[in-house]
């Protein structure tokens, strides 16, 4: 049966169970993370934490995000012409678009990680 990974899985990481995947999966993992946790040896011996970690992070940024965009006009229109307020909200939606697809993402190793094995549908 060859390995299959479902719409969202990150190109960075082989399908779940294909030679290697735990290794693809732990390094793009870890490039989603803070650097300092590339120093936490319980991270790479235990892979479902660090995706766990991998997904709070990805959380706390889209919280950020949402956060970012709802405040951006009011911190800067003092400081800035509307043309780069308008600049700085495109810049946060951009942001908050790639921060979705990178949720799903991780969700989907973490699935994987747990166990959770994908079928190719026609």
């Amino acid at each position: 049966m060859r390995p299959v990974a479902p719409p969202g899985w990150p190109h960075e990481v082989r399908p779940p169970d294909a030679p290697g995947w735990e290794a693809t999966a732990v390094s793009w993992l870890l490039d989603l993370c803070p650097a300092e946790y590339r120093r936490y040896t319980g991270l790479r011996r235990h892979v479902v934490v660090l995706a766990r970690f991998a997904v709070l992070h990805v959380e706390a940024q889209q919280a950020a995000c949402r956060r970012g965009l709802s405040q951006i006009r009011a911190d800067l229109k003092d400081v800035a012409t509307l043309e780069v307020v308008d600049a700085a909200v495109a810049t946060f939606q951009l942001d908050e678009a790639r921060l979705l697809a990178t949720r799903r993402a991780v969700g989907l190793v973490e699935d994987a990680l747990r166990g959770r094995r994908y079928v190719a549908r026609l």
